[in-house]
């Protein structure tokens, strides 16, 4: 029998125990506020996107968690690109960035990371709930809200909220309640994946390097962990994982041999967890924020992650989220303002990686990024910045990247013909349906 506890009051419910929530949720504490986090699942749980940014660091710091993401990850010093067209590799370094106070991140197993934060917000005195479901949020003509949950065992719990910060990843809770979320009508990916041991690692400080490498259907990633495994995936056009005519797990192996830079380190592999297939399709609500909520991480926005540029993106707006959250608290009046500034900021970082991943594709691209160190040398600091997620703070990222940007128009005329074909087969792919997790599960 159900059983339903009285209602409490916060100043802010998080819905989602993610790096964005536990972000935000840790912040506001700090500041004094009465935070309730509500996870719907239970940590350690499995999430992908492993792969961190150098301007991470400082925000771990910031979060005092810098020592226990030191102990669960491997360092990764760069980003290597492999192209099946070229028998050469492109690693670039981000020591190399505009600003090289940050000349390294990590790899990490999600759920150990995401276990660290969420317990961390705890610690600074964020109320936190595990197997906790959001099943309703109604908002006050005054703009607080009543929130509305289910916990593991069916009872149901209510909370009065001042402002809600919705942070339930791509479940995108506030986004499907108002309608908003909008799937890009420029980009479109699903990915299929799985964690290898005996995967062939490289050498020295590159071992914890993230290899990317591009191949007819999309691109893979080779992600290597501390314990020595590797987390290897694809991200691929729905056409293709809708071709699909044998089991998944047959299915990635065959993906994997289409791909001869990742195939050559794959001879002698075995898989450690089941093959997962996931909806990728890049989408993004028209609003990130209104009279009482905030929208932050995959709960706004998600893009292909070629750049790793998720949990960054997350934790930064949870982080800068957390400060317009405060001062709206403190003078509603301000809230307007306080919320143009930061949609502002945070839709041009997302503008920003977007460019480049509608583009990762074109052979002039591909060309730019593999092309000789000693000829990228003017092009490279500010792809590195990129690379390393700089993209929030007052460096002239966007003046070098307009450098590239050039370089980039220019090989794309001069070789029209064949960008042109590669533009036209992408429009012609973005036209399949978007794949699902259900239907890259089941259906491909």
């Amino acid at each position: 029998m159900q059983r339903t506890e009285n209602s409490h009051k916060c100043d802010v419910l998080v819905i989602g125990g993610g790096p964005a929530g536990s972000t935000i949720s840790t912040k506001l504490a700090q500041m004094g506020r009465d935070v309730v986090m509500v996870e719907k699942e239970q940590h350690p749980r499995f999430h992908i996107g492993e792969s961190l940014l150098p301007m991470n660091m400082p925000i771990f710091e910031e979060l005092g968690v810098l020592d226990q993401v030191e102990e669960i990850g491997i360092r990764k010093y760069g980003a290597e690109f492999n192209d099946e067209n070229y028998q050469n590799q492109a690693t670039y370094y981000f020591e190399n960035a505009l600003d090289s106070s940050f000349p390294f991140a990590y790899e990490v197993k999600r759920e150990d990371l995401d276990t660290i934060l969420f317990r961390n917000a705890a610690e600074k005195g964020v109320k936190t709930f595990e197997k906790t479901r959001v099943t309703s949020v109604h908002f006050n003509d005054d703009h607080s809200s009543v929130v509305e949950c289910v916990d593991g065992d069916g009872n149901a719990k209510k909370w009065q909220a001042r402002f809600i910060v919705d942070a339930s990843g791509r479940s995108t809770f506030l986004a499907r309640k108002f309608n908003t979320k909008k799937r890009s009508k420029e980009h479109n990916s699903a990915a299929i994946f799985a964690h290898f041991d005996h995967v062939v690692r490289r050498e020295g400080r590159d071992e914890g390097n993230i290899s990317l490498a591009w191949f007819e259907h999309g691109w893979f990633w080779m992600i290597p962990f501390k314990d020595g495994s590797m987390s290897v995936g694809a991200v691929c056009w729905p056409h293709y994982l809708n071709s699909r005519k044998t089991d998944i797990e047959q299915f990635l192996w065959d993906t994997i041999a289409l791909c001869p830079p990742v195939a050559n380190r794959m001879k002698e592999a075995k898989l450690t967890t089941p093959v997962t297939a996931t909806g990728n399709f890049t989408y993004a609500a028209s609003h990130m924020a209104g009279n009482g909520y905030l929208m932050v991480g995959d709960a706004f926005a998600f893009l292909d992650p070629i750049f790793s540029s998720g949990v960054l993106v997350g934790m930064a707006g949870g982080l800068k989220g957390a400060t317009v959250v405060n001062a709206i608290l403190d003078d509603p009046e301000k809230a307007k303002q306080l919320i143009q500034n930061h949609d502002k900021e945070m839709r041009g970082a997302l503008k920003t990686f977007s460019w480049f991943i509608y583009r990762i594709t074109q052979p002039a691209m591909r060309y730019l990024f593999m092309v000789r160190a000693e000829r990228r040398v003017k092009r490279e600091r500010g792809v590195t910045s990129l690379l390393a997620g700089d993209l929030f703070r007052e460096l002239p990222v966007g003046r070098h990247l307009l450098i590239f940007k050039f370089f980039y128009y220019a090989l794309f005329m001069l070789d029209f013909r064949k960008n042109w074909r590669s533009l036209r087969k992408r429009k012609f792919d973005l036209r399949g349906k978007p794949t699902t997790a259900k239907e890259a599960n089941f259906k491909l």
